[in-house]
C-alpha cells in the first residue's frame, strides 16, 4: 500500500508558498538537495517506488472544495492546483558512493515546491518500517506502535496534570511532524488521540492538510527558510533580501499567516531588518535554532524599543520542542508575550528507535547559490563556500 495517498498529504506552508510562487515567481527555477544527517539509508528501490505513486496524484474534487473553503487560497491558485501533478523528470534519486540515497530536485519552483514533504515522509516511513524489520534490532512494527502509544500516553498524562493544577493558563501547541513521521497510520492516531484529549483547549491545529480536513482542525503554517533563502537571488541586493521576501509575503497575504521566521540569516540580522513597519505589520515569529530563551528576551526587548507591547504578539517555537521544555518557555514568558508552540519529531515519531535526521533544502535559485546561516550551527547544505562567506560578511555574522 502506497506511503502517500493524497496530495493533501503534505504541510500547510507548502501550499501557502506555492500560491505566493504561482502570483510573484512563476519563472523562477530552484534546485534543492536531500541529506539524512545520522544514517545512511539505502532502501534505494522503495523510495524510488514511492516517488513514482506519488507523481500518479492529483488533487480531488473534495480536496479542491476544501481548500476552497480557506479564505486566503485565490481561486486562480485552485485552479492551478486542480490540474496540478508532480513531474518526475525534475527529481533524480540515487545512491552515493557510500551506499545511501541522494535525491536531488531541480525545475522550476512553481512545479518543485510541493515535493519537499512528501518526500521527506516517504523517507522517514520507509526507513522506520526498514529499522523496526531489521535482524539486529530489537523492534518489529507491532512494538515499535505499542511502544509509541506507551509514550504518547506518559506525554498526555503529563499535560494533562498540569491544565488540572491551572499551572499552563493559555498553553497553546500545534503538530508540525509531517515530515519527520514514523508512519502515516501512526500520524493518524496522533492527531485523533491529542484532539480527544486537548481540543479545543490547548491543541490547535496540525500542519497536515489532509489531516485537519478529516479530523476537522485547523491547518497550521505560514512560510519556511525556502521562502527567505530564494529571495538571495531574486534581483535585490542580498542585504536587502529579507526585506523583500517579507514585502512580497504581505503583499500576497495582506496580513493573513503573519508569522515571520527569523533564523535565515541569523536573528541579530533579522532583528535589523524587522523595523516599525515589519513588526506592526506581522502577527508574530518564529524561532527554528539557537538559545530561545535569549531568543525570546531579545524579541521583547526590540517590541518594546518599537514601542510596540509584546502581549500583542506571539513567540512561536519550533526547535527540538517537547512539553516539559514548552511548559518550561510558556511558564517563563507568558505574562510578557503570546507564546505557542509546534511540535515535530517528539510527536510524530518518538517510537523507541532512532528516527532519521532528514532535510530537502533550496541550495540554488535561478542558478545561484543559496544558503540559511542559523543561529545553532551552519545548517545549511550549499557547499558554495564562497557564497556562505560573502552572505556572513554581508548580514555581519562571525
Amino acid at each position: 500500500m502506497a506511503i502517500i495517498k493524497s496530495l493533501l498529504d503534505t504541510d500547510f506552508n507548502k501550499l501557502t508558498m506555492a500560491q505566493a510562487v504561482l502570483h510573484t515567481y512563476p519563472a523562477v527555477t530552484v534546485k534543492y538537495k536531500f541529506a539524512c544527517k545520522n544514517k545512511k539509508i539505502p532502501f534505494l528501490d522503495e523510495i524510488k517506488s514511492e516517488i513514482d505513486h506519488l507523481c500518479s496524484l492529483r488533487f480531488t474534487e473534495d480536496e479542491i472544495t476544501y481548500l476552497s473553503s480557506i479564505p486566503f487560497l485565490k481561486k486562480d491558485f485552485l485552479e492551478y492546483l486542480r490540474l496540478f501533478q508532480h513531474n518526475r523528470r525534475y527529481l533524480n534519486a540515487y545512491l552515493d558512493k557510500e551506499g545511501g540515497v541522494q535525491i536531488d530536485i531541480e525545475g522550476p519552483w512553481i512545479s518543485t515546491i510541493l515535493y519537499e514533504t512528501p518526500i521527506l515522509a516517504i523517507v522517514s516511513e520507509i526507513y522506520s518500517k526498514n529499522e523496526c524489520n531489521c535482524d539486529s534490532g530489537n523492534h518489529d512494527p507491532e512494538k515499535a506502535m505499542k511502544a509509541g502509544e506507551e509514550i504518547l500516553s506518559d506525554k498526555i498524562n503529563y499535560l494533562t496534570e498540569l491544565m488540572k493544577t491551572g499551572q499552563i493558563p493559555r498553553f497553546k501547541f500545534a503538530d508540525i511532524g509531517t515530515k519527520y513521521r514514523y508512519s502515516l497510520a501512526w500520524h493518524t492516531k496522533i492527531i485523533e488521540t491529542l484532539k480527544a484529549k486537548f481540543r479545543p483547549h490547548i491543541f490547535v491545529g496540525t500542519s497536515n492538510i489532509a489531516l485537519a480536513k478529516q479530523f476537522k482542525v485547523k491547518p497550521i503554517g505560514t512560510m519556511t527558510h525556502e521562502w527567505l533563502q530564494g529571495h538571495q537571488q531574486l534581483g535585490t541586493r542580498i542585504s536587502d533580501s529579507q526585506k523583500a521576501a517579507f514585502e512580497s509575503w504581505a503583499q500576497e497575504y495582506r496580513g493573513e499567516l503573519g508569522i515571520a521566521l527569523t533564523d535565515v540569516v541569523g536573528f541579530q540580522a533579522f532583528l535589523k531588518d524587522f523595523d516599525l513597519y515589519f513588526a506592526k505589520l506581522f502577527d508574530g515569529c518564529q524561532h527554528d535554532s539557537g538559545d530561545s530563551v535569549s531568543w525570546c528576551v531579545k524579541l521583547i526587548e526590540h517590541y518594546d524599543k518599537l514601542g510596540i507591547d509584546p502581549l500583542s504578539k506571539t513567540a512561536v517555537f519550533t526547535d527540538g520542542i517537547d512539553f516539559e521544555k514548552a511548559v518550561e518557555l510558556h511558564q517563563t514568558f507568558r505574562e510578557l508575550i503570546n507564546v505557542a508552540f509546534g511540535l515535530k519529531t517528539y510527536l510524530t515519531n518518538d517510537m523507541g528507535i532512532e528516527p532519521p535526521d532528514i532535510v530537502i533544502e533550496m541550495v540554488e535559485c535561478n542558478g545561484q547559490p543559496v544558503a540559511k546561516i542559523c543561529d545553532t550551527e551552519n545548517r545549511s547544505l550549499c557547499k558554495d563556500s564562497e557564497f556562505i562567506n560573502y552572505l556572513k560578511k554581508v548580514y555581519q555574522i562571525k
